[in-house]
């Protein structure tokens, strides 16, 4: 509404500018969710922050070990073997004081782990509940976590005037600086849902991924391989996968796997 004030900020202002946007012929408004759908949501943020005190309590007790020599490999394993060390007190490379510290550490990370456990199968059974997430997961690269958080995040997909608006609201499309009748477009905008962007981008580079090791019935995607890095491919393929998952929501369709074209 910033583009109506006319003069200077203040209330009467404010509503004059809000009452002059809503009556715009081309003004998106935002679909309401309904308390199923926010509390989906919820119980992905709350994920969302666990996931990220997990990685925070993983490097903390990571970087404290290793100023006393203790490194671990990369990965889940080696955090194991760094809490079988605090674990075992015959050890005598972690002093007693600093040891009483990471403990705490560690019992708040396996803490944070059980409830990201919890988290997954809340969100499992919300899967299983719902039609429509099971549809969605039928795409490859599309899991119960990324199906159940597109249900919860799209009230009503036929808000969207096309495919191409829906992944552009989620920021999987080119940004243009165009002018003259000349396209300039550069990387994606990153505009819109981050999560729902960051989860399509893992999918799609899951996807690559298997192909690369164990090939695919799917031709476009080694032939974007073949011209592009594998990390570009993954976005584009990211894009594809936000418009079906469109198609499939607002249309009422389920996945159909490509055929190949005979040469």
């Amino acid at each position: 509404m910033k583009p109506y004030v006319k003069r200077q900020k203040n209330d009467m202002a404010d509503a004059e500018a809000i009452c002059e946007a809503v009556t715009r012929p081309t003004m998106r408004f935002v679909e309401t969710k309904n308390p199923e759908q926010q509390s989906v949501l919820m119980l992905h943020r709350i994920r969302l922050m666990l996931v990220r005190q997990r990685t925070l309590l993983s490097n903390t007790i990571r970087a404290h070990m290793a100023e006393f020599g203790i490194i671990a490999p990369i990965g889940r394993h080696g955090l194991d073997d760094l809490l079988a060390v605090l674990s075992d007190l015959d050890d005598v490379r972690v002093p007693a004081l600093a040891r009483n510290c990471l403990v705490a550490a560690a019992e708040q990370f396996l803490l944070v782990k059980k409830q990201i456990l919890d988290m997954d199968r809340r969100i499992t059974a919300c899967h299983r509940s719902s039609e429509m997430s099971r549809r969605l997961a039928e795409i490859p690269g599309i899991g119960p976590l990324l199906a159940t958080a597109l249900v919860a995040t799209v009230p009503d997909p036929r808000a969207f005037a096309s495919a191409r608006n829906f992944a552009a609201w989620i920021g999987l499309v080119p940004k243009q600086n165009s002018s003259g009748g000349k396209e300039r477009l550069g990387g994606i905008t990153k505009q819109g849902n981050r999560y729902l962007r960051s989860m399509l981008t893992v999918g799609a580079l899951a996807v690559i991924r298997y192909a690369e090791r164990h090939g695919t019935k799917r031709p476009w995607i080694v032939k974007l391989l073949a011209r592009r890095p594998t990390k570009v491919a993954a976005v584009a393929l990211a894009n594809k996968m936000a418009r079906m998952a469109w198609a499939i929501m607002a249309k009422g369709e389920r996945y159909r796997e490509p055929v190949a074209v005979a040469a």
